[in-house]
């Protein structure tokens, strides 16, 4: 089958950062489907499992982690698909990827995709949509009756434009968005943020310009090494604060005057530790999908960059490592 990986971790710019190859055909045994890929999505994840992760001598690493397609085959313990299943999922971090013509993933991470999408847009929103219910609805526990302001700082991206989504369909809160350019301030009022800020300025001056005091809710998504001391001023006592980036340090010491818990959030981990709760990423997107078939959410779909091959999936990483993307970059077929 027709793969894209990497053997050696290479800039984006070098002639073979992401290559084609290829692969044996899965077999899908246990819990695992076997799904032929009709679309993938590329996240900031796989831009840095490339940089940083070099695989053993010889050896091919399959990046992708959301995809959407049909069941081929299922394994004898697989009780939720069927082959001719339309489904979508954000897959594993330690196993091989989606920049495959076929993929085997656990039926727990799995759901059917909605019907009213089609691949391309399906495929740009598990990830995404995993981690920000994980973030809303888990890490900081909100519900229909939740009150007050939830702050997203990289509002723009996969993550701030499905969160702002569902902030805004499943709790009252007033939802500010962060945006510097009038593409992504567009894009996220399109999204249903109540309140765009700039965060190039300082939040601080930005919240007090649209007359926001306490922020009960801030889900840092990008630069939150940069933007600490500030969330540190704006966050309202016993606020809390969802971290998905990786910042050189993590010092929450000066959350302590106010009782901040701070969460980290990887949507990863269910599948990375094989949790008892596993299940649960299967039964959100099973919610999410219906959301989408009944109007109440969108594809955060902005870019289609054509077929699945390695020049393709390359400008996808370029265009992640510039810092300009927003929404979801998503590539159709092979």
């Amino acid at each position: 089958m027709k793969s894209i990986g990497y053997q050696k971790s290479l800039a984006v710019t070098e002639a073979n950062a992401l290559v084609e190859f290829d692969a044996s055909k899965p077999v899908a045994v246990g819990q695992d489907i076997l799904v032929k890929i009709e679309a993938i999505s590329v996240n900031p994840v796989d831009t840095k499992i490339r940089r940083s992760v070099t695989p053993e001598a010889g050896e091919h690493k399959v990046l992708g982690w959301d995809a959407s397609g049909i069941v081929e085959s299922v394994g004898d313990q697989v009780s939720l698909f069927q082959p001719g299943d339309r489904v979508w999922y954000a897959g594993a971090i330690n196993r091989s990827g989606s920049n495959a013509e076929y993929h085997l993933v656990d039926e727990r991470i799995v759901a059917k995709m909605p019907e009213t999408l089609s691949f391309s847009e399906a495929a740009a929103l598990p990830l995404t949509a995993i981690t920000a219910w994980e973030i809303l609805f888990e890490r900081f526990g909100l519900n229909t009756q939740s009150t007050g302001t939830l702050l997203i700082i990289g509002a723009a991206g996969g993550v701030g434009s499905i969160m702002i989504q569902l902030a805004k369909k499943l709790t009252p809160l007033k939802v500010i968005a962060t945006a510097s350019r009038p593409e992504t301030r567009d894009w996220v009022e399109l999204m249903g943020a109540d309140e765009i800020i700039n965060h190039h300025q300082p939040l601080p001056d930005e919240l007090k310009r649209i007359g926001a005091d306490g922020i009960n809710y801030v889900a840092s998504l990008t630069h939150t090494g940069e933007h600490l001391a500030e969330i540190v001023e704006v966050i309202a006592p016993q606020g809390k604060m969802a971290v998905i980036d990786d910042p050189a340090t993590l010092d929450i010491m000066p959350f302590k005057r106010k009782s901040v818990s701070v969460h980290w959030e990887l949507m990863f981990t269910r599948s990375l530790f094989k949790t008892l709760d596993m299940i649960e990423q299967h039964k959100l997107l099973v919610r999410v999908a219906a959301m989408v078939d009944e109007g109440e959410l969108i594809s955060t779909r902005v870019s289609d960059f054509g077929h699945i091959n390695a020049a393709n999936v390359i400008r996808a990483h370029a265009l992640l490592e510039s810092g300009k993307s927003m929404g979801k970059i998503v590539l159709s077929g092979f």
